[in-house]
């Protein structure tokens, strides 16, 4: 009895519902899959013939991806209920990694992209609803947390074993076999999707975007402003941190795999006790250390010449992970209760969109010098960080 009374406490801290279960067992299979070939994506279209301007239009694509299916993910998973817009993500995931294995050029992985790169763009409102429906307002943090965690688990393993894939077959036939088991996982996804149980209850609302843009709560607004500059932050040099480790560091792609891995454990190792104290206090400095770490991550970045050094900037760049729930809670806190997926999800479209950009400059910057683009990226860091301060706000909490 005191064993089941203690599971039962440490499930009820965590927010571990059975619906939040199967979405972390679904997040897991479908991110362990992306993750093997991921990071490595750059270096693998310069392995094809892709020229540095197409490597600096992947993350541009990336990003509008992100935006583009963000809110439609929101509106599908208000209209048709969690468990049927899953099936669905899944089975365009699919699509696109058939795309990507059977055609080996730069044309043939944007298109595949279009529909396996976007899963985990057109699933967060969805994800992030469901979590918010099935926990209550003072569990949102915590189990927006547990998701991160989640998510940082392939994060960590995935790069590692996309390393041992490339360093055994090669670059193009290594990450040829990282997609066939992404596929694999997908479908391994639709099959425990069968078996979880759609949370949705509530009737649907029609809302055009542009009225629940005029709902935004006014908060809302001033964190997308100073996020939108962060993301430029990180996205400027995003795509090119793999080319600088592996060709300017040269380290191995093994040992950039571990970099990652250490990256995604340093989150994971934060996010618990943060969600913990962001549950019962304000918000806002959460947010504010979490903009800072995104800041300095390209300068730490820049003077590291070795692979201690480096390090040190991905145990950085995993703190940058901080506030990142808590930036979230913000979020769902603030978006219309009947509408919360698709109030994240027109949040998200509004970033990305802007954001995707940043990426495609990135490109640009980098050809004229990989410091350059460090720098610059560190710069809009600073900018966002300080409109956060000035007009950001958090949210009530409860006691």
């Amino acid at each position: 009895m005191a064993y089941s009374a203690a599971i039962r406490r440490v499930t009820e801290f965590l927010g571990l519902k059975r619906s939040v279960v199967y979405l972390f067992c679904l997040t897991l299979l479908m991110l362990t899959g992306e993750k093997l070939w991921d990071r490595f994506l750059p270096k693998y279209l310069e392995g094809i013939g892709a020229t540095t301007l197409i490597i600096g239009a992947l993350g541009f694509l990336q990003n509008i991806l992100s935006a583009f299916w963000s809110l439609p993910g929101g509106y599908m998973a208000d209209k048709l209920g969690h468990r049927r817009s899953f099936l669905l993500f899944n089975l365009m995931a699919i699509a696109g990694y058939l795309i990507a294995i059977f055609f080996t050029n730069w044309i043939a992985v944007f298109i595949g992209m279009i529909f396996f790169s976007a899963w985990s763009a057109i699933s967060l409102p969805a994800s992030m609803s469901l979590i918010a429906k099935s926990l209550d307002s003072s569990k949102t943090a915590m189990g927006i947390s547990m998701h991160a965690i989640v998510r940082r688990i392939p994060m960590a393993i995935g790069p590692i074993a996309g390393g041992v894939l490339i360093t055994s077959y090669g670059l193009i036939t290594g990450i040829k076999a990282a997609f066939i088991i992404s596929l694999i996982f997908c479908v391994l996804g639709m099959l425990l999707q069968l078996f979880s149980k759609d949370t949705s209850a509530t009737v649907y609302q029609p809302i055009h975007p542009l009225a629940l843009w005029r709902q935004m709560d006014v908060r809302l607004k001033n964190l997308l402003v100073s996020d939108i500059l962060i993301r430029f932050c990180e996205q400027i040099p995003y795509v090119f941190v793999v080319i600088w480790c592996l060709d300017v560091i040269k380290v191995s792609p093994e040992r950039f795999g571990l970099l990652t891995a250490i990256e995604m454990i340093t989150a994971a190792l934060i996010y618990i006790p943060v969600a913990s104290f962001s549950d019962r206090t304000e918000r806002k400095p959460f947010v504010v250390i979490t903009f800072i770490f995104f800041t300095v991550f390209p300068v730490i970045l820049f003077f590291s010449k070795s692979f201690p050094a480096l390090i040190i900037a991905f145990i950085i760049r995993g703190l940058k992970e901080f506030g990142e729930p808590t930036r979230k809670a913000i979020i769902l806190d603030l978006c219309p209760k009947e509408a919360k997926a698709r109030g994240y999800g027109l949040y998200y479209f509004v970033r990305d969109f802007i954001v995707s950009f940043a990426a495609f400059l990135g490109g640009f910057i980098w050809k004229l010098n990989p410091a350059f683009n460090l720098f610059t990226a560190a710069a809009f860091g600073v900018v966002g960080t300080l409109v956060f301060v000035v007009y950001g706000k958090g949210t009530d909490v409860k006691k």
